[in-house]
């Protein structure tokens, strides 16, 4: 997978305590290979959906850059978010951060992109586990 272009569809959720989970299916040259990643969200005074997105998408570009793939098309669910990552637009002062460390992490791959595209079963399945996580 190194040196192409790895499309990452990512599914991501988070508790009410911050504790997040993502699932990400990484395919390349016509392999595939789903990683598991948590996260931690940072108090986001009521914008816990959206900044889980931001803290799960920061951990996986760092993930992946860390193993050495740089050329990346990352695929969500969440079509305001993309909207938000790829249009810039003002945010409310608790996304600001959260917002500014993703720009770090994508900035640092040699290229990336964010599209949407339906990611409802690696998101049904990190919620699930989420939820799990809850009730233990």
């Amino acid at each position: 997978m190194r040196g192409s272009m790895i499309e990452a569809a990512v599914g991501y959720a988070a508790g009410p305590r911050g504790e997040g989970i993502a699932y990400a299916l990484l395919s390349a040259s016509g392999k595939q290979r789903l990683i598991r990643l948590t996260f931690r969200v940072p108090d986001a005074a009521g914008f816990i959906d959206r900044a889980s997105g931001y803290a799960a998408l920061t951990t996986l570009a760092e993930t992946l850059r860390a193993r050495g793939l740089a050329r990346v098309r990352f695929l969500l669910g969440d079509a305001a978010l993309v909207a938000e990552i790829n249009q810039r637009k003002v945010l409310a002062d608790a996304l600001v951060l959260p917002y500014v460390r993703l720009h770090c992490a994508l900035n640092a791959l040699s290229s990336y992109s964010v599209r949407v595209q339906t990611t409802d079963d690696l998101t049904q399945r990190a919620r699930a586990e989420a939820a799990l996580n809850l009730a233990a």
